[in-house]
């Protein structure tokens, strides 16, 4: 878990608009949302069948660009 020492920006109402976290900490949360990313990645190729490759091959398609 991500320990964060935010501080947050109000209006005149006392109302959050904005948040303000120190740079090391926003590296933290962009480093877990990215790997968060790949794992929602992995999941949803896990979802969709698909033949076995060679990795020789699958290293040529994406060097390529072949998408299916």
């Amino acid at each position: 878990m991500i320990t964060t020492h935010e501080e947050f920006i109000v209006d005149r109402k006392g109302n959050r608009k904005a948040v303000i976290v120190p740079f090391a900490e926003w590296q933290d949360i962009l480093d877990a949302l990215e790997e968060l990313d790949d794992i929602q990645a992995y999941d949803e190729a896990k979802r969709q069948p698909s033949d076995p490759m060679s990795f020789e091959k699958a290293v040529l398609e994406i060097r390529q660009g072949i998408v299916e």
